[in-house]
């Protein structure tokens, strides 16, 4: 009997082994099976988490910016009006000076000299001024009384006539000789700040010599020339010849700090062919001396303010192939794609001309997640209601 079961088995020894194979394929067949029905079923889509913000009505002001430089309302290199020596300087560097105030003395003496030569003249000539008209007087009664000729008399009234010019040439010299004194004090043409001293005490300064002795900038008030294109111009022009006050702002090199407020003063009378800009000059107080020559500085210049605006920010706008857009909350958490008109721009704030109204909730972070119809879960913490 056991010798029969032995053989049964080794004779169907492969029969078994197919079995087993065929059950465990079946088994992998079924689970790819179930797996891939699994995953076949629409899983449901996630919330996008976003900032948003609602659009909300106000004014906005419409800059134009422009690039420009610093530039002192005047600028005065100081020279000697005379030759000599350099006594004394009474400024320091850097100094702030008042027009008038004394800024060197040249060695006096040549002129008190000169000034006394010619007051010497000019007494002599005097003298003798007075005693030909004395003579003259008496030569009259002579001619009167028939003792002198005529000739005389004439040749008299010209000698008192010639001293006479000599006496005003005279008076010219001491003037002169004045003025030299005078300019040998050397002040101040403006008030403005005073740089560096370009000649030392001791030395022999020339009026027609270039370099002067010092160089003042007036700052105070100070002005700045900037550029705008050539096609902003009109609407600057308008609202100049409308007789409005044009605000300007200067803000530094990088443009996030604002450094001073002005006014526009002009516009220049051409325009620049290469470039296509044309110049424009703003005057500042500069009482804080904030500005500083040929300093850059970026400028912006307040030509309007548009009234009740619909504003959002700008990060809000989205740009593609059919223009610009954002992306609008509804009510139940979702979003839709609506194109709009932008208008004016400043800083982070954008007005629209078209596309929404006040009110309507738009997506500011996050946007590059989303698409028309996707949920969105706004942050609590950086919605902002209505206005």
């Amino acid at each position: 009997m056991i010798d029969r079961l032995r053989h049964w088995a080794k004779a169907h020894r492969g029969l078994a082994t197919a079995c087993a194979v065929g059950l465990a394929v079946l088994l992998v067949v079924l689970y790819r099976l179930a797996f891939r029905a699994d995953t076949g079923r629409a899983a449901p889509e996630r919330s996008v988490s976003v900032a948003a913000e609602a659009a909300r009505t106000g004014d906005i002001a419409v800059h134009l910016d422009g690039i420009g430089t610093v530039t002192p309302r005047a600028m005065v290199t100081v020279h000697t009006r005379v030759d000599g020596q350099l006594m004394a300087v009474h400024f320091s560097e850097g100094q702030h000076v008042a027009s008038g105030d004394l800024l060197a003395e040249i060695d006096p003496r040549p002129f008190e000299v000169q000034l006394t030569q010619a007051e010497g003249q000019m007494a002599r000539d005097t003298a003798q001024l007075k005693d030909a008209r004395l003579t003259l007087a008496r030569f009259r009664e002579l001619f009167g009384q028939q003792v002198i000729s005529k000739q005389e008399v004439d040749d008299q009234a010209a000698k008192a006539d010639q001293f006479e010019g000599a006496v005003k040439a005279d008076q010219g010299l001491i003037d002169n000789a004045k003025l030299q004194l005078t300019y040998s004090r050397v002040t101040a043409p403006i008030t403005g700040r005073a740089g560096l001293r370009v000649v030392d005490v001791g030395n022999v300064v020339h009026a027609n010599e270039a370099t002067g002795i010092v160089v003042i900038t007036q700052v105070q008030p100070i002005t700045v020339l900037f550029t705008l294109p050539e096609d902003q111009l009109p609407s600057v022009l308008a609202k100049m010849s409308g007789g409005a006050q044009l605000a300007v702002e200067a803000y530094d090199r990088a443009g996030q700090r604002q450094l001073a407020t002005g006014s526009l003063v002009t516009v220049d009378n051409r325009i620049d062919q290469s470039t296509g800009t044309t110049r424009l000059k703003a005057v500042f107080e500069n009482v804080d001396g904030v500005l500083f020559p040929n300093q850059f500085v970026n400028v912006r210049l307040l030509l309007d303010v548009r009234k009740n605006a619909v504003i959002v920010p700008a990060a809000a706008i989205g740009r593609g192939p059919q223009g610009t857009y954002v992306y609008v909350v509804a009510a139940d958490k979702t979003v839709a794609v609506r194109s709009v008109t932008v208008g004016t721009t400043n800083g982070t704030d954008v007005a629209l001309d078209t596309g929404l109204s006040s009110g309507d909730v738009v997506v500011v972070d996050g946007a590059e997640k989303l698409r028309a119809g996707s949920t969105v879960q706004v942050r609590a913490d950086e919605a902002t209601p209505p206005a």
